[in-house]
C-alpha cells in the first residue's frame, strides 16, 4: 500500500504536476486519423487540456487551445462551429504516424520516435483504434502489465476454432503446440514472472510451465511511461498507449501490427466498432448496462460473462476500482513485480525532472532514439531449460519471415 499523497503524485497528470511532467516528455497519441475525415477541426481531450487538431496559417496540423465551458465534460465533441480557438493558448507540434496522431506537449523540441515495429512496418501492415475507459491512465496500464490476470479475467471455458478468430486476442494456438492459448491460460494460471529493465521501460517474461517438461513463454512489454507491447497472435502484435484525459477518465490506443500478412483493416474497424459508438469511441457496454453481464454465458462461455471481447473485461476490471484507484488500501503480491518495478521507474522518472535530470528518464537520454528497435513480444514454447533461447529464437525467425524490414 501507498500514502494518499503518493497516490495523489503518480496520478495526476494536470498542467504542474509531478506525473504530468513526466508524461509531457513522451509524445502522446491524441487522435485517430480516421477522426480527421472530412473535418477541418477535431475537438481532443489530452492530460487535462481542452485542444483542437487542426491546420494553421500555414497549412501544417497542429493543436490549439480551445475554448471550454464550464460545464464542458471531459470527453467532449463540440460541433466544429461551435469550437473557439483561445488566440494565444498554447498550439502544440503533432507527427501522424500509422494512422494514429500524436502530440508534442512538453517543453523544448521534441524527439524522434524510437524505431519500434509498429512505427517500422509499411501501412498496410499496421491498424490503429481507440475506446474511452471511464478512470485514471495508471489502472488502465496495470491491468496491461500484469501477466496473471489473462488466466482468471480472460478465461474462456471454450475454445474456439482459431482460424475463425482474426483480430482477436488469446484465440491463437500456443506456438509449436496443438494447444489453444485459451486452454493454455485456463490449465496453467499461476505463472512464474520475470522482469527486467531495457532501455525503452521493461521486459516482463510470464513462464507457464506445462507438462512433459515443456514451458510455455511470453513476453510482453512496458514501453515507458505509459505503452505496452504485447503479442496478439504469432502474426500480429499490439502497441497500445494508456493516455489521459484528465485525472479520471483516459483512453486506449492501439497500434495493431501484422508480421505475415497485410492487416484487413475493414474486417478490424467492423469488428470493434461493434463495440464502441463514434464519435468519442466510448464502449457500447458499460457501467450503466452492467456491461451487459449475462449470468448464463458466465456459467457456460466467459469468466466475466460480459462478452468475448477482452477489452470489456479489462474495461470492467479498471473502472470497477474506480475513477482514481485506492492503493492506500491494496495489498501487492508476488504476480505484481511488473507493477512494483514500472512505479518504482515512475516516481524516480519524477524525482529526476525534480532535479533537473531530464536525460535520466528512459529514452530521453543522449543516446538516439532511432536506434531502439523491437521490441520482442510473442508466445513460444520451449523445452524449459531452454526457454529463453527458444524465445529469442522464435522472435527471430518470425522478423526473417517478416515482408518488411524488422530486423533488430
Amino acid at each position: 500500500m501507498i500514502s494518499k499523497e503518493l497516490n495523489e503524485q503518480i496520478t495526476h497528470i494536470g498542467p504542474g504536476t509531478d506525473a504530468g511532467a513526466v508524461l509531457r516528455r513522451y509524445w502522446q497519441p491524441a487522435a485517430l486519423s480516421d477522426e480527421l475525415d472530412g473535418r477541418t477541426r477535431v475537438p481532443v481531450n489530452l492530460l487535462g487540456e481542452r485542444l483542437v487538431l487542426m491546420r494553421d496559417d500555414t497549412g501544417v496540423l497542429v493543436l490549439a487551445t480551445r475554448q471550454a465551458r464550464e460545464d464542458e465534460p471531459a470527453v467532449s465533441y463540440p460541433d466544429e462551429d461551435d469550437i473557439v480557438v483561445v488566440p494565444d493558448g498554447p498550439v502544440y507540434p503533432v507527427s501522424e504516424r500509422k494512422g494514429m496522431i500524436f502530440a508534442w506537449l512538453g517543453p523544448g523540441a521534441p524527439p524522434e520516435f524510437p524505431n519500434f515495429d509498429c512505427f517500422r512496418a509499411p501501412d498496410s501492415h499496421v491498424f490503429a483504434f481507440k475506446g474511452l475507459w471511464e478512470c485514471n491512465w495508471l489502472q488502465a496500464l496495470e491491468i496491461g502489465i500484469d501477466p496473471a490476470h489473462a488466466s482468471f479475467l480472460h478465461r474462456f471455458l471454450q475454445d474456439e476454432d482459431p482460424d475463425d478468430s482474426y483480430g482477436k486476442q488469446f484465440r491463437d494456438k500456443a506456438a509449436d503446440l496443438d494447444m489453444p492459448m485459451t486452454r493454455v491460460l485456463r490449465e496453467y494460471p499461476r505463472p512464474d514472472i520475470a522482469v527486467e529493465e531495457t532501455d525503452f521501460g521493461l521486459k516482463i517474461t510470464a513462464l507457464r510451465h506445462l507438462n512433459g517438461g515443456l514451458t510455455h513463454v511470453r513476453v510482453t512489454n512496458q514501453i515507458f511511461p505509459e505503452a505496452i507491447c504485447i503479442p496478439m497472435s504469432r502474426e500480429m502484435t499490439i502497441t497500445q498507449w494508456h493516455v489521459p484525459v484528465d485525472d479520471e477518465t483516459c483512453y486506449w490506443y492501439s497500434l495493431f501490427t501484422s508480421f505475415d500478412k497485410p492487416v484487413d483493416k475493414p474486417l478490424m474497424r467492423a469488428q470493434r466498432l461493434k463495440e464502441h459508438r463514434l464519435p468519442d469511441y466510448a464502449p457500447l457496454k458499460n457501467r450503466d448496462n452492467d456491461y451487459c453481464y449475462d449470468p448464463d454465458e458466465q456459467a457456460r462461455v466467459t469468466y466475466t460473462g460480459m462478452g468475448l471481447d477482452i477489452n470489456v473485461h479489462d474495461q470492467w476490471a479498471v473502472e470497477g476500482m474506480g475513477a482514481i484507484q485506492d492503493r492506500t488500501q491494496e495489498h501487492l503480491g508476488r504476480s505484481d513485480v511488473a507493477i512494483i518495478r514500472y512505479r518504482r521507474m515512475l516516481r524516480q522518472a519524477i524525482a529526476a525532472l525534480h532535479d533537473n535530470r531530464e536525460d535520466a528518464l528512459p529514452m530521453r537520454g543522449s543516446g538516439d532514439p532511432t536506434a531502439i528497435v523491437g521490441p520482442l513480444s510473442n508466445d513460444a514454447i520451449a523445452e524449459t531449460a531452454d526457454w529463453a533461447a527458444a524465445s529469442t529464437r522464435t522472435d527471430l525467425a518470425r522478423r526473417a519471415a517478416c515482408p518488411w524490414d524488422a530486423t533488430v
